[in-house]
């Protein structure tokens, strides 16, 4: 998409801004910048969301990670994963988030890996908000929420838009538009001038 395409897009959208849900998986989002060379900003990520969903919050659903370090006893997010919470937060933003868990691993040079699947999570959300939303914006390449956005497709007619970077789009997502459960795929280097904190928008 150029500039001009993105325009209309985003003011096709207009119609429907109080019935679309968004679904960002910032775990997904953030591993964007090893194909892009460059980060999603949140504030800027947030304007661009409220082009799509704007007036409940609740529609504008955050995944994260949140990380309180090795100690599985520690209540203190590290300074980082704090100040990831707090910019989604005043970036108005549903934070909906998950602890991380430290999984030794021998292989890793620090001797242990960090998870967190919030698959689940968004898809039941996805699931018990339905009848809120006509239309569902997903920000994340990851293929496995593809299950759930068929059966929102077949059972309640919901419409479902993709966004990932062109390197970090499953298969599955491409499988779910040909089958017609997926709308469009969208990328982000189409869309970096409105996500790069490094450019000026227009």
């Amino acid at each position: 998409m150029n500039q001009s395409e993105i325009k209309k897009f985003l003011e096709s959208f207009k119609p429907r801004q109080s019935r679309t849900i968004v679904i960002v998986d910032y775990g997904n989002v953030e591993k964007w910048k090893l194909s892009l060379s460059w980060k999603v900003d949140i504030k800027n990520l947030a304007t661009l969301v409220k082009n799509f969903a704007y007036g409940n919050q609740s529609l504008r659903r955050f995944y994260y990670g949140a990380d309180y370090g090795r100690d599985e006893k520690s209540t203190v997010l590290t300074e980082w994963s704090r100040s990831v919470i707090e910019r989604a937060n005043m970036n108005r933003f549903e934070v909906v988030k998950k602890r991380v868990k430290y999984i030794h691993n021998l292989n890793n040079k620090f001797g242990f890996e960090k998870k967190c699947d919030l698959d689940v999570e968004m898809a039941v959300d996805l699931i018990k908000l339905h009848e809120n939303y006509d239309t569902v914006i997903i920000f994340s390449g990851d293929g496995d929420l593809m299950y759930a956005v068929r059966y929102l497709h077949e059972t309640y007619t919901k419409e479902c838009f993709v966004f990932g970077a062109r390197d970090h789009v499953g298969r599955e997502i491409y499988d779910a538009k040909n089958e017609g459960f997926v709308t469009e795929v969208l990328y982000a280097e189409d869309f970096e001038y409105r996500l790069n904190n490094q450019r000026f928008w227009p």
